[in-house]
């Protein structure tokens, strides 16, 4: 089969490799559907610990069944299905809580845990063999391209149940507009906020464009003159934001974010995922605001089907985040496109 082949840092080739087998308990998808991200970029660049060269990547994807091992059952061949990347052991205490993003047995494979794309080859390839367990069919309506966000738009809503979600018509203010962030916009329309604030930096100004047009009623653009947490606040009557969710994923913006919520607020931190983001902040921010700061990765608890549900439902569309289509067969065009941002691309979306 035709797949992407990161060889080591800072080098890909798309080629043939061996088609994979299910293992017990495991499907078999034909990926239709399949996206570039920018942690596929970080994961090439050497600085996602937890992946070994060489590796096929890509943990956003959506396909279809193609078979099917012993042990599973209800997924016959030919249903559509989107991917959740994370599958935790099943018997630690954190997989026993449903925050299987957090298995104690991370990366080992023995006791049952795989984090598609990471630890194990991902969905930027033909086909993929993934845990019955993280295999989503999709509801009526939903296509491939929809399958392949089943594990985006999970993330920004665990991002919201990290926090209680969105309460009355709260002030909610989203830092960073890229996908997860453009996401976020919607979701907290969708879940009933008053007032959506979208942050973010000179160079995203068509995506604040695009921020508008998903629902937020404000838009800020961050930059050395401006204090984007003082315009926050200008917005809300002097107050801030009742909720601030980040995808940002930079030092600043974590600490722009911490500011601009009010007094006894929520702050969601979701962008640094990776190592080197250092925040330098007065702690008293924290303590004299009286602020409730969480940390969200991934999407646990079945969330991914929820998040299905919304966008079958219309109020999460994703279409407008799918900048470029092409085949897997351009691979190599389509990641100069994102990484040197031709058209300013947000999902550069692969057809095997």
């Amino acid at each position: 089969m035709l797949a992407v082949v990161f060889t080591q840092k800072d080098e890909f080739q798309l080629k043939e490799v061996k088609q994979p087998k299910p293992a017990s308990g495991q499907v078999l998808v034909k990926v239709r559907s399949t996206t570039i991200c920018g942690t596929d970029v970080k994961i090439l660049h050497g600085t996602v610990p937890m992946v070994v060269f060489p590796h096929i990547p890509g943990h956003e994807f959506g396909g279809e069944v193609a078979a099917v091992e012993a042990g599973v059952s209800g997924l016959p061949a030919g249903t559509k299905v989107g991917v959740e990347a994370h599958t935790g052991c099943g018997e630690c205490p954190r997989c026993l809580e449903g925050v299987y993003n957090l298995c104690e047995n991370y990366g080992n494979r023995q006791k049952g845990h795989a984090h598609i794309g990471f630890t194990v080859p991902g969905g930027l390839a033909e086909y993929c063999a993934v845990p019955a367990r993280s295999v989503h069919v999709l509801p009526e309506g939903l296509d491939y391209d929809h399958g392949a966000f089943t594990d985006t738009v999970g993330i920004v809503l665990w991002a919201f149940e990290r926090a209680g979600g969105v309460r009355g018509s709260e002030n909610v203010a989203v830092v960073g507009p890229g996908a997860l962030g453009l996401l976020a916009v919607q979701m907290a329309k969708a879940l009933g906020a008053g007032r959506v604030i979208a942050i973010g930096a000179a160079s995203d100004r068509r995506r604040l464009e695009m921020a508008c047009w998903m629902g937020a009623d404000d838009i800020v653009v961050a930059d050395p003159e401006v204090n984007p947490a003082q315009i926050v606040r200008d917005l809300t009557a002097g107050r801030g934001a009742d909720l601030v969710i980040e995808f940002a994923g930079t030092a600043d913006a974590g600490k722009y974010s911490l500011e601009m919520a009010r007094r006894g607020g929520r702050v969601v931190l979701g962008g640094a995922t990776s190592p080197g983001q250092v925040l330098q902040v007065d702690l008293s921010v924290i303590v004299r605001k009286h602020l409730d700061v969480f940390g969200s990765m991934a999407n646990p608890r079945g969330i991914s089907g929820r998040a299905n549900a919304l966008m079958q439902k219309g109020l999460v569309d994703v279409t407008p985040l799918i900048t470029h289509h092409l085949p897997l067969s351009e691979f190599s065009r389509a990641w100069k496109i994102f990484c040197d941002r031709e058209g300013d691309p947000i999902r550069v979306m692969l057809h095997p």
